[in-house]
């Protein structure tokens, strides 16, 4: 396939041509060449002027249904919604049913997303069934080819088997990622603890629950020497601890989600069960301490935390409707809505990730594979039910005109244009 993309600005900072304007061929799935360049005889011409060019968005954090919750997502719909989104790569948490623990529960995800433009890498469970009681089959599971391991949304409250589980993936360097909550803490609380869930009369889950997670996890890698890797912080408090790790020498990661850069708790006074994720909605304060920390690198990733749910869990009083949202073709709208440039979503949305999972990194020069996206921050789409792609529709975004849309992505030979 011969395509030629014009008039393009590239952002891409391991790339000598970052923050140059250009066009860009392909051939046979290689860049060919990135210049001035004038179209040839039997390629397709893209016009992507008033567009950025960056390597293709990776997200860290989404599921799916498949196996067992089809109704909610399966792979089909999951990858063509992540194509809409920009992303030609996914990481699946293993919350499905069956959890996916196994050797040939990895093989079942992989051989059901081949051929696909999106690369899809399962994560496997930490422990079996997530129960946090014996460890699932992490080496099996590895050679397979899970990319880490997780228990998903569930937080690890067993001290001594997170440990033991740092220790064995320790040994074939492996990175396990948890979700830090302090269940003792947290109780069955579900939005932020602040004068808001006093004003809203609902219990309010306070920051020192995730905080006291990530400060065990940090003792915890540090003396077993080991990395690790929090998922969807949340609080000011939670930057200042991770940034503190990182000086200190030790070796943890993070990732926030789009939503937490934007959306706040006063969103929830109409008590819209689109809003319930986990972790809650915090502060404003949150909100811009988890933007300068992904600034000054405390912050190592973003993720979309893509959650699809059936109508008849969402669509229910607040206290009762399951977390999450739709999120993987709204994630590029919030962070140009959150303030980032088009280098630091390129190094957050598609650099780090990869990095994380030891994964090939694509670069955008001449001679490597091409696996990037398109899109263009300035131009308007409705969010609606024709152009959202999920089997779901649990999003507060649905219905409302969204800024900065993917026009192209291209990965594996293939592209969508959008």
């Amino acid at each position: 396939m011969n395509l030629l993309v014009k008039h393009v600005t590239i952002a891409d900072p391991q790339s000598k041509f970052n923050k140059q304007p250009g066009d860009i061929r392909v051939v046979d799935g290689k860049i060919q060449s990135i210049g001035n360049l004038s179209a040839e005889k039997n390629e397709t011409v893209f016009d992507a002027e008033g567009a950025f060019l960056t390597p293709g968005f990776f997200d860290l954090n989404c599921v799916a249904g498949d196996p067992g919750f089809e109704t909610k997502e399966d792979i089909q719909t999951l990858t063509a919604t992540a194509k809409a989104g920009g992303f030609t790569g996914l990481a699946l948490l293993p919350q499905t049913s069956p959890v996916v623990q196994s050797k040939s529960q990895v093989e079942y995800i992989i051989n059901k997303a081949k051929n696909n433009l999106v690369d899809v890498y399962p994560i496997g469970a930490l422990s079996q069934n997530r129960e946090a009681k014996e460890l699932a089959e992490l080496f099996d599971m590895q050679q397979a080819g899970a990319v880490a391991f997780s228990d998903g949304d569930k937080a690890l409250q067993d001290d001594g088997f997170m440990s033991r589980a740092l220790q064995y993936a320790k040994g074939f360097d492996a990175l396990v990622m948890v979700y830090p909550e302090n269940k003792s803490i947290a109780g069955k609380s579900q939005i932020n603890e602040s004068k808001n869930s006093v004003l809203l009369g609902m219990k309010g889950l306070p920051a020192l629950a995730e905080e006291m997670h990530i400060a065990r996890d940090i003792f915890l890698a540090s003396y077993n020497e080991t990395k690790i890797h929090i998922s969807n912080i949340s609080t000011a408090g939670s930057v200042a601890l991770i940034r503190k790790a990182k000086k200190d020498g030790v070796q943890i990661s993070c990732d926030v989600t789009a939503h937490h850069l934007v959306f706040t708790e006063e969103l929830l006074a109409d008590f819209d069960s689109n809003y319930k994720v986990k972790p809650p909605l915090r502060s404003k304060n949150d909100v811009k301490a988890l933007i300068a920390g992904l600034k000054d690198g405390t912050i190592d990733a973003i993720t979309s935390q893509h959650r699809p749910e059936e109508i008849e869990f969402k669509n229910v009083e607040f206290e009762i409707a399951h977390y999450g949202i739709i999120a993987l073709q709204t994630v590029l709208p919030l962070l140009l809505k959150a303030g980032l440039d088009a280098s630091l979503i390129a190094e957050k949305l598609a650099i780090n990730p990869r990095k994380l999972l030891n994964l090939n990194i694509p670069v955008i020069e001449e001679g490597q594979e091409a696996n990037f996206t398109i899109y263009n921050p300035n131009e308007k789409w409705v969010y609606n039910a024709v152009s959202n792609l999920s089997k779901s529709a649990n999003s507060p975004l649905l219905g409302t005109e969204l800024v900065g849309k993917v026009t192209l992505v291209f990965n594996n030979n293939q592209y969508h244009e959008s």
